[in-house]
Parts: structure tokens; sequence; C-alpha cells
């Protein structure tokens, strides 16, 4: 499938190709621990060591969430009204809190993956982050993509217009952005063709 997306066509053969790379070197992780923690109670309540190894299931990839990661982000989660004990075990060893989404969790999740990302470089983790608690939380990953298009495209079109109206020097860094930018749209154009895969592969 062709990306609907016509910015930069002089130079789309070496815009996919920058893109595949681009997205190969954007691991750095950033994104936020405590949403993440919240999408994946909103599937239901977990122990500290099941939300650790989910997390590192789904996200870790290479780089594991520490077990102190976890509980000090709880800690915070439970202080701030978003998670509440839903039980403690013991089952014959150390006692074991079991965690659960508040409606007020549920509230500050939804405005989280609702809010668009601000264009910028290593912005794929997060919005992957964003995709992968959509699904799993049977949101629509559509509307995440949709709101997150359109946050690129008024972004190049404003950058498109400075460039009309600048110096070779500012030209060359507008259009060292719009390279990102554009790289970001094919990606974003990727996910949304690949959506049912990854739903399925998700799945329990």
């Amino acid at each position: 499938m062709e990306p609907r997306f016509g910015v930069g066509e002089a130079a789309a053969g070496g815009s996919r190709r920058y893109a595949c790379a681009v997205y190969l070197l954007r691991i750095v992780r950033r994104m936020s621990i405590g949403h993440i923690l919240l999408g994946l109670l909103e599937t239901g309540p977990r122990h500290g060591y099941d939300l650790k190894r989910a997390f590192d299931d789904k996200f870790g990839h290479d780089r594991p969430l520490h077990y102190g990661q976890v509980y000090s982000t709880m800690a915070r989660l439970l202080k701030a009204g978003l998670v509440e004990v839903a039980g403690v075990e013991s089952e014959g060893g150390p006692e074991r809190k079991r965690y659960a989404i508040t409606d007020a969790g549920v509230t500050d999740l939804e405005q989280w993956l609702d809010r668009a990302e601000k264009p910028e470089p290593y912005l794929q983790s997060t919005l992957y982050t964003k995709v992968v608690l959509a699904l799993l939380t049977g949101r629509s990953a559509t509307r995440l993509l949709d709101i997150q298009r359109t946050e690129h495209m008024r972004m190049m079109l404003a950058l498109t217009d400075r460039k009309r109206r600048s110096n070779v020097a500012d030209q060359l860094v507008c259009e060292h952005t719009l390279f990102h930018l554009e790289a970001d749209l094919r990606w974003l154009e990727l996910v949304a063709v690949r959506l049912d895969k990854l739903a399925a592969e998700l799945r329990p």
C-alpha cells in the first residue's frame, strides 16, 4: 500500500530509506511509565510482579523495568488516587498488594492517549506505546493515529511556509526537520496498515 502523504515527493526514494533508518535508530525510550502501568491495570487488577512482567513483555524490549520503578510509580499513582489496592495476598510468602485502576485513573489514561505528542526526535517509541495500550484497552488506535497525523501535518505546513520565507541556512534547518517528520508520517501509515496484525499478536 502506498503512503497517502505527498510531502517531499521529489525525494521519495531517499526519504523511504531515511524513514527506515530513523525508525531503527530511534530506540531511545521516552514514555510515561505511570500511564503504561495504568493501561495494563485497565485490562485487570495485577500485582507488582505481574505489572513488571507485562511491561517487559509488551514494552521492555532491551531495557526491562526495574522492580523499584514499578513500586515507586505505584506509590505515586496511589497517592494521586489513580489506582487503589484491591487486596493483599501472602500465599505463605511475603505479602503482595493487588492493584486496580480507579475511575480517575481511567480518565487520566484517556486524556494521555488522546493528547497528540509534540513531533520531535525519538517520538516513535512513545507513539508505539500509545498504539499498543489503545489496542490492549479496547480503544481506537486508528483515532490515535489520526490525531497524531493531524499534528504532524500542522507542523509540516508551518515549516514549509517558513522555508519559503527563509534564507538558505534556515531552509536547510527546516528541511532537516521536515525529513524527520516525513519519516514519522510514513511510520504512522505503516502502523495503520498493520494494526490488525498487531492486535492479533497482542491477544492473550
